[in-house]
Order: structure tokens, then C-alpha cells, then sequence
């Protein structure tokens, strides 16, 4: 499951199918009883609170992996009213909305990661992280990856796709669109993840291998960042229309695509280097992410993990009419 489910939460019903799937994908992935009961709990505590506290919302959910560990990330996103105090709503008893008051509590208790992210009258990201092997809290990584990809509303198919390789020396990072939407867009972009996976070349050699290889497809706008952590560097090459941008400090750097369209018509394959920070932040997107966004607008949300960065920049830039794909990457020492 390389894309997230998105469940709508607006009404009290769909608090049970929120639970039916996730329990299903636990089941899927090979839960044991004690796990799948947790991750129960964890969905319908979080469903509950965006009944409750946020007039709908919607819950993704998402395969994690990593090694031979597997996990299920959920996520909540509202634009409701918003937490004043974060500390003292995770307190057992404390309530808004007349119920026990302990929903956030009992989330914290059963995650092996757990962070919110809430703005008064803007809204809430919740993250729950649960694995498969309750003694994994945290899998030893050098980099974090936070992920939302969803197809366009009314489709079953996303023509987006992203990947990545990691290692103690580098990680190599792809997000693909495919042109149009559908399956056949899917076809391009999973081709293009395919080419991807089988070369452990730089950026731009990949993407001259993709060339070739996605000529009988739609095609695809397609960008690969390596971060080599020893270097402190990230090379970068681009086609088409993905953005990408690295933040340090007050820094943001925009890295830098080619017009063209892989499989069909590229002019020049270029990477380009920029410098990696310790904490840095790399942000990629498709066109179905409004490029307007500024991350300075939303406090502290840059120290947050990944998923809830991509989470929030996914709920207020979301473009409903295209397939969606965010990708945020974190140093752990960042």
C-alpha cells in the first residue's frame, strides 16, 4: 500500500468503518490480537475526537515500513477549532465536549510515536505510529519520511507515485505524476518507480534510464533528490512539474527542473547540488499541492515529525481536482 486511505469522518457512523479498515489492514499485515485491539482503540479514539471536537475531518492511514519491521501510521486532520493548550488537553479527565476526556490520553499511551500539531481556529494534525512488534517504538533510521499521496476525488487510482532508497550513507528520494489521471497515469508513474528501484545510479542517470523506458506510456513529470549525509550535499534533477525545496534556519532553497514530460520529450537532463543542513527539511510535491504555501506561517510545525508537515500542507493546499503526493524528509539529527 504505497498510497494512504483517506476516510472522511463527518458523522458518527463512519467512526465504525474507519475502525472495519483499519483493522482489516492490521489483520492484512500480520497484527497479532493484542496489536489489532490497539490499533482498534487508536482509530476510534481518533475518529471520535474530529466528531466530537472538529465537525469532520478525515483519518489516512499508512503502511510503514521498515527492515523487517511493519507499522500503521494514523493520522487525523481537521480545520476546527484548535487546541489553546496541547499539554493540558493530553491530561486524563480534561474535556470540551463533556466526555471523559481521556481520547488523546489513551492515543499517547498505545503509540510507539505519537504528536499533535494544532493551531487555535485553524486546526489539528493528530499522528499515532503503531507496529506490529509492540517492543518497536522507533526503528533506527538516518532519515525520516512523512508521506500523504491520495488519488483525485472520485478516483479509485492515483497516477502519482513515490519512492525512496535509504542507507547510512545516502537516501535517494522520487516522486512521479503521470499525465492526466487514472490507470493509465498510474501505469507511467509506477514504471517510472520500477526504473527507479532496479538503478542505484545518480539522479539524472535515472531518470535518463526512465526516459527510455517510459516511452510507451503516457509519461510522467518525475524528480529524484539524493541526500549523501557524509557530503552534507543533495544532488537533484527534474522533469516537468514536481516541486521540491530544502529549509535550514530561515533558508529555503527552490530546486531547480527541467520543462519536459519523461518518456516523451526532454530537452536536458541537468542535476543540480545544493548544500544538506543537519536540520534540514526537504519538501516535494506535485502539482496537486497549491505551490502557494509558506511554512513560516505555521509555527514550530518545521520541528514537527514529517508526516504531520505533509499532513498540514496537504489539508489547507490540497487542489481537490488533481492526485496529490507531498513527501517531507528529516534528518534524525535535525
Amino acid at each position: 500500500m504505497r498510497e494512504s486511505v483517506a476516510i472522511p469522518i463527518t458523522e458518527s457512523s463512519q467512526t465504525g468503518e474507519a475502525r472495519r479498515v483499519a483493522i482489516a489492514l492490521a489483520t492484512r499485515l500480520g497484527f497479532q490480537e493484542i496489536q489489532r485491539g490497539k490499533v482498534g482503540i487508536v482509530v476510534t479514539e481518533v475518529a471520535n475526537n474530529l466528531i466530537q471536537h472538529a465537525q469532520g475531518g478525515v483519518l489516512l492511514l499508512r503502511l510503514l515500513e521498515h527492515e523487517s519491521a511493519i507499522g500503521i501510521e494514523v493520522l487525523s486532520l481537521d480545520k476546527g477549532r484548535g487546541m489553546i493548550d496541547v499539554d493540558e488537553c493530553l491530561q486524563d479527565g480534561f474535556s470540551t465536549a463533556g466526555t471523559l476526556g481521556n481520547g488523546l490520553g489513551a492515543i499517547r499511551r498505545l503509540s510507539g510515536l505519537f504528536e499533535i500539531y494544532s493551531i487555535p481556529n485553524k486546526g489539528t494534525a493528530v499522528l499515532s505510529h503503531l507496529w506490529s512488534n509492540s517492543a518497536l517504538h522507533s526503528p533506527h533510521k538516518t532519515l525520516d519520511i512523512g508521506v500523504i499521496s491520495l488519488p483525485k476525488r472520485g478516483e479509485e487510482i492515483s497516477g502519482d507515485a513515490w519512492a525512496y532508497q535509504m542507507d547510512n550513507c545516502r537516501s535517494l528520494l522520487l516522486v512521479a505524476d503521470g499525465l492526466g489521471h487514472g490507470s493509465a497515469a498510474a501505469t507511467a508513474s509506477l514504471k517510472a518507480v520500477e526504473i527507479f528501484q532496479e538503478h542505484h545510479r545518480s539522479p539524472g542517470a535515472i531518470i535518463e534510464a526512465a526516459h527510455a523506458a517510459l516511452r510507451s506510456t503516457r509519461g510522467a513529470a518525475l524528480a529524484i533528490a539524493e541526500i549523501d549525509f557524509e557530503q552534507q550535499s543533495v544532488r537533484f534533477a527534474g522533469i516537468g512539474n514536481i516541486a521540491a525545496s530544502i529549509f535550514s534556519f530561515a533558508k529555503r532553497h527552490h530546486l531547480l527542473s527541467h520543462n519536459g514530460t519523461v518518456g516523451h520529450e526532454i530537452r536536458k537532463i541537468q542535476e543540480f547540488s545544493y548544500p544538506w543542513y543537519a536540520n534540514g527539511l526537504l519538501i516535494m510535491h506535485s502539482d496537486g499541492l497549491d505551490p502557494k504555501w509558506q511554512l513560516d506561517r505555521y509555527p514550530g510545525l518545521s520541528q514537527k515529525h514529517p508526516s504531520l508537515i505533509a499532513g498540514v500542507l496537504y489539508r489547507d493546499f490540497n487542489r481537490e481536482r488533481d492526485d496529490v503526493t507531498v513527501l517531507v524528509a528529516k534528518g534524525m539529527g535535525s
